[in-house]
């Protein structure tokens, strides 16, 4: 892509690239052009030799990613993915680049955002980040790294909690939990992010790719059950019990999910 309209892309000359996404007015959610231009960036930073560490982050001070953009989801959303979003292409490409990736966490990280989040190698916080899933609430969930390389990071209890009760985290929490790695003053983020990314840029590049290779090849299978998974859910977002999670979220209600769920019954 020759130019971004939802992403903004930087190389700095210290070795990091910067990935932000930049849709405030949506609290960072992502719609398909969202995600075409993330793939882009990535595989733009992730296999450029001058670049040592990638850095995912939100624009603005409210949100860091709210995942699927709900007004451009009316069953499948918008794009060429499996479910609209080509959201399992992003997910293992942050994975699969040669480099740390770290997600600047620097407010909501909800639905999918917070698995963007989980598929980081790492994550820093500011105090004001908020964590947790959305999807059951919504008539969505992710059934591959969303919750099952979930699980592996939070433990299988609380991972379960996080998905069916749908509530939120502070960064405090994200950290003892295990699903960051420290929250920090807000003013204190950019500083912070700077000096992990530091840190890594001082090693050798070739050990640390090895080393996330070798992280990595531990979880792969998820990737496996990532694809059988999303397929399913294609096959939920077609039905009225999905839409409902959308509709209502569009208009400002409550979903009624159980009327649905009876109808099967009878």
């Amino acid at each position: 892509m020759s130019e971004y309209e939802d992403i903004l892309y930087e190389e700095r000359p210290d070795g990091v690239a910067r990935i932000t996404i930049n849709r405030p007015e949506r609290y960072n959610a992502f719609r398909g052009r969202t995600v075409e231009e993330l793939i882009d960036a990535f595989q733009r930073a992730g296999w450029n030799r001058d670049i040592g560490v990638i850095v995912l982050t939100g624009a603005g001070d409210k949100a860091f990613c709210t995942g699927g953009d709900q007004s451009a989801h009316d069953g499948q959303y918008d794009g060429r993915g499996t479910i609209g979003l080509p959201i399992e292409e992003l997910q293992a490409l942050i994975r699969d680049v040669p480099k740390p990736v770290i997600a600047r966490v620097n407010g909501f990280a909800i639905g999918g955002g917070n698995v963007l989040n989980t598929v980081c190698d790492l994550t820093i916080a500011s105090d004001r980040a908020q964590f947790g899933q959305a999807g059951p609430r919504v008539g969505s969930v992710d059934p591959g790294f969303g919750t099952a390389y979930l699980a592996r990071l939070v433990g299988e209890k609380k991972a379960r909690e996080i998905w069916y009760l749908c509530r939120r985290y502070t960064a405090a929490e994200a950290v003892a939990m295990g699903l960051a790695n420290v929250a920090v003053p807000h003013e204190e983020l950019d500083a912070e992010v700077d000096r992990w990314c530091a840190e890594i840029l001082a090693k050798s590049p070739t050990a640390i790719a090895l080393a996330k290779r070798s992280f990595n090849a531990d979880t792969e299978s998820i990737r496996g059950i990532s694809s059988m998974g999303m397929h399913a859910v294609s096959l939920y977002y077609d039905t009225e019990e999905s839409r409902e999670g959308a509709r209502a979220f569009r208009e400002k209600r409550p979903p009624d999910f159980r009327r649905y769920a009876r109808r099967k019954s009878e």
